[in-house]
């Protein structure tokens, strides 16, 4: 008489892979809305409680974001990195040759349903009546443009890029100027896109992207005693 053995089936592994993945992106997306501030210890008892799930899949969020960059190890936990000026000019110098070469690449190998819809999230954004709305367009404006560049490397990498510079968001300023001077250069490089111009697209944003680190550097300056 045979017996049957009986393993884990592939749903359960499914289901905590899944579980982890849902807790990663809820705590990510807390850090960044600003939720947990820089400088926060994150303890898994209390993240437990908070989210209402056991340990494991906090415990493998906090690794993931940890190797984001967005947390840095502590005693009895993880803390909400600070950062500093000089970490501010490191990612700045590593996303303006990466989105360089992503804006090159989208000129050449952009679809027309990709420029469709960079151009209607370019609209919306110099529509936005309020400069949180105006930001969240910005930024998917910049996410599209990723995808458009059909390089998955460069795309992940610019997303971990971008999330731990939105960790200083509380440094930046609230001049609706910025918005529209951020909306003026972005329809510089749409007029490589549009012309598959990549040389025109990689320096735009090049240049696009100086003068955001610059404006995030002033930040910096005028809020000494939170950096």
């Amino acid at each position: 008489m045979s017996t049957m053995l009986t393993t884990p089936t592939g749903d359960v592994v499914g289901d905590r892979a899944e579980a982890a993945a849902q807790h990663y992106r809820r705590i990510r997306a807390d850090i960044l809305d600003g939720a947990f501030p820089t400088g926060s210890v994150l303890h898994e008892t209390a993240l437990t409680d908070r989210y209402g799930v056991s340990r494991t899949p906090i415990r493998e969020a906090l690794a993931r974001l940890e190797h984001d960059g967005l947390l840095d190890r502590a005693p009895r936990g993880y803390r909400v990195r600070s950062g500093t000026p000089e970490d501010v000019l490191d990612i700045y110098e590593a996303r303006i040759a990466l989105e360089a070469v992503a804006a090159a690449n989208a000129a050449t190998r952009r679809t027309e349903l990709e420029l469709a819809r960079l151009e209607g999230l370019h609209a919306e954004a110099a529509a936005a009546d309020d400069l949180t709305t105006g930001r969240r367009l910005n930024s998917a404006w910049h996410e599209e443009l990723w995808s458009a560049a059909h390089n998955s490397t460069v795309r992940n990498l610019l997303t971990r890029l971008t999330a731990q510079l939105r960790i200083y968001d509380s440094h930046r300023s609230e001049d609706p100027s910025d918005l529209a001077q951020s909306q003026a250069e972005h329809e510089q490089i749409m007029e490589a896109l549009r012309s598959r111009d990549a040389t025109a697209a990689g320096m735009a944003i090049s240049a696009h992207l100086d003068r955001s680190r610059d404006l995030r550097l002033r930040a910096f300056a005028s809020h000494p005693s939170e950096a």
